[in-house]
């Protein structure tokens, strides 16, 4: 028989809780500036105490440390509204872009139709995507208008003939075909290869349409080259809403002969507390009201503690990344070390999670250009017997220069790269390796980058 006993024991253990104030901290440091300020925008709805204040951008470095809170709880400035009244409602006006939709229904409007047809128009307009394809294919639209496929595909083309040239298309090779029938200048067989041999041509299968289409590579050569001048994202380049418009979130600049670091928190909102809750707090009572502007209080600290850290992360790890890539902003790209997370989190004396949170989405204005502050990170090669180390990052660029330089018509093979990295800069990197570059850099092989002109 079993002699079965219980005893009390007192264990001690290390448990990290993860608050919601910690969730809140780790996203703040995630965001970029634009989505930062989008943030405190969503909260400041939320919580009754926070008022904000828009700042215009600047990047003037003496301007740039302003905090984004104020605890003061003066009256709220005016500024922000005289200065508004200001402007000339011209300018307001340039400033506001418009949605690929937005355009294509003023342009409809601007048209002598039918109200029967405006409404078809419209409709099949609305669901035009913001990269300028057609969002909802016929039968579905027949069904939702109760209209024949008919109708539905001759307000489809009507959408078509709208500008920008290939808008509404539904298909790669049907945009190319609209933007090739505006052009003047097209070439027949351009028209040819979209229709019947798109895929080959892609996969630069030359000699297979040459021969298909009995003509010179040169002939097809030419025809490729046609059809590189034509866009397969049709509002690329057209006047409307771009989501590719980058803030920096970091400037770089050389004043009094050093390198110095400061964040552009003037795209931040000021925030203030708002004076009537304050009251709340103030109160000792037992009241809900209270309590609700007790909770909101806490938030809204919450959220003041989390900016100023992610503010003070980032300008510590900005500030260790360009002491240690001095070379690269004095010299170029050519001079870039290697570096890596783990270095930067040692010398900012942060965890490295916190160093990749810091730098995943944040870019730097630098007289040299604006770069994301991952690009400041690479793996090292070693080149040499004597143990010399090279970032991959400047091998990527030589690589790129060895490609623009080639003779388009003999392409540099691989091999040839390695031989040409060792003869000119005396490095030692291996074939699968220049492979691998290459293909981080987006460089087709030297059978695709090959001319038969």
């Amino acid at each position: 028989m079993m002699n079965m006993e219980m005893n009390l024991l007192q264990k001690q253990t290390l448990k990290l809780v993860m608050t919601q104030e910690l969730r809140q901290a780790i996203s703040l440091l995630q965001y970029s500036t634009t989505e930062l300020q989008d943030y405190i925008d969503e909260m400041s709805l939320e919580n009754p105490l926070m008022e904000i204040e828009k700042q215009e951008p600047t990047v003037d470095p003496e301007m740039a440390f302003s905090s984004p809170v104020i605890w003061n709880d003066e009256e709220v400035q005016t500024q922000e509204q005289e200065e508004q009244e200001e402007r000339s409602i011209f300018e307001t006006i340039s400033n506001q872009s418009k949605s690929i939709v937005e355009e294509l229904v003023q342009q409809i409007r601007e048209q002598n139709v039918s109200d029967d047809k405006r409404v078809l128009y419209m409709y099949i307009a609305r669901h035009v995507g913001d990269d300028g394809y057609l969002k909802i294919d016929g039968e579905e639209a027949a069904d939702e208008l109760n209209a024949s496929a008919a109708e539905i595909e001759e307000a489809v083309r009507f959408i078509q003939c709208l500008e920008p040239a290939g808008i509404g298309a539904r298909t790669v090779q049907e945009c190319l075909l609209l933007q090739l029938a505006r052009r003047q200048d097209a070439d027949p067989l351009a028209e040819t290869l979209i229709q019947h041999h798109l895929e080959d041509l892609a996969s630069r299968k030359w000699k297979q349409i040459a021969k298909a289409q009995e003509v010179s590579l040169e002939r097809i050569q030419q025809a490729h080259d046609f059809i590189q001048t034509l866009e397969p994202r049709p509002v690329c380049n057209y006047g409307v809403d771009s989501p590719g418009h980058l803030v920096p979130d970091v400037h770089v600049e050389y004043i009094e002969g050093e390198w110095s670091v400061y964040l552009n928190d003037s795209s931040l909102p000021r925030i203030r507390m708002n004076r009537h809750y304050r009251k709340l707090l103030q109160q000792a009572s037992d009241s809900d009201a209270f309590d609700y502007a007790a909770k909101k209080y806490k938030q809204l600290t919450w959220l003041l503690k989390s900016i100023d850290q992610r503010q003070q992360t980032l300008q510590r790890v900005t500030e260790e990344i360009v002491a240690c890539q001095v070379e690269f902003f004095e010299k170029g790209a050519a001079y870039l070390k290697p570096l890596t997370l783990k270095d930067i989190a040692e010398k900012a004396e942060v965890h490295e999670s916190t160093v990749s949170r810091a730098t995943t989405h944040k870019y730097v204005q630098t007289p040299r250009g604006l770069f994301e502050l991952k690009d400041f990170f690479s793996s090292s090669v070693e080149h040499n017997q004597n143990g010399e180390q090279t970032s991959s990052a400047v091998i990527k660029s030589w690589i790129e220069s060895y490609v623009e330089a080639e003779d388009k018509r003999k392409p540099l093979s691989d091999q040839k790269i390695v031989q040409k990295l060792k003869e000119d800069q005396q490095i030692n990197v291996s074939r699968r390796a220049i492979a691998k570059y290459r293909d981080a850099l987006s460089i087709p092989s030297s059978s695709k980058r090959k001319r038969f002109d």
